[in-house]
């Protein structure tokens, strides 16, 4: 897993993997809309696009620039950290099911989701991309990436939760009188 062969690997399976998540999140994102979704947060949208699809290319970058040494030890364990929040994100895409997408949008009248990991997190799959954003870069040694996508993911996620926490609030509230559970 040290060679940077394998690196280029993990970082193209994941690439294939954000392409499939935005034609998941397209195809919902339509489905919200065709119920009346309203969508918050637009401004820091292109941001998150770049910002991704920049991390994507700075780890690699870093790891043919560099070519560090990497432990197979530090490797193997960030390899499975990567494993483990890509498990986590698809368990959060499965429970959202049509409501999961990339944007903030909500369906006027749909309570809000308190299952699947949702019981636990207000946010898991900021969870999921926190661990991700250190974990692979660090699979080939690429720090420098670690560091920076987390310092400015972590600006980013300021805004953006705070959108999404505005924009959930609009919804009822779980269980009271009269909310429709889904459509």
């Amino acid at each position: 897993m040290t060679t940077l062969t394998a690196f280029v690997v993990v970082v193209a399976l994941v690439g294939v993997e954000r392409i499939a998540e935005m034609v998941v999140s397209t195809r919902n994102a339509a489905w919200s809309f065709s119920r009346g979704g309203v969508e918050s947060g637009r401004g820091h949208y292109p941001v998150m696009v770049v910002l991704h699809t920049g991390f994507l290319v700075a780890m690699l970058v870093e790891a043919f620039v560099v070519r560090p040494h990497v432990p197979a030890a530090l490797a193997w364990s960030m390899l499975a950290l990567v494993v483990a929040a890509q498990a986590l994100r698809w368990w959060c895409i499965a429970t959202l099911g049509r409501r999961w997408n990339t944007r903030v949008i909500v369906v006027p009248g749909l309570a809000p989701v308190r299952s699947g990991p949702y019981r636990w997190f207000s946010h898991p799959n900021y969870v999921a991309v926190v661990v991700e954003g250190l974990a692979l870069p660090l699979v080939h040694g690429a720090w420098i990436t670690a560091l920076v996508f987390t310092l400015a993911n972590a600006a980013l996620l300021t805004v953006r939760i705070r959108a999404e926490e505005q924009a959930l609030a609009t919804l009822p509230t779980p269980g009271a009188e009269g909310d429709r559970v889904d459509a």
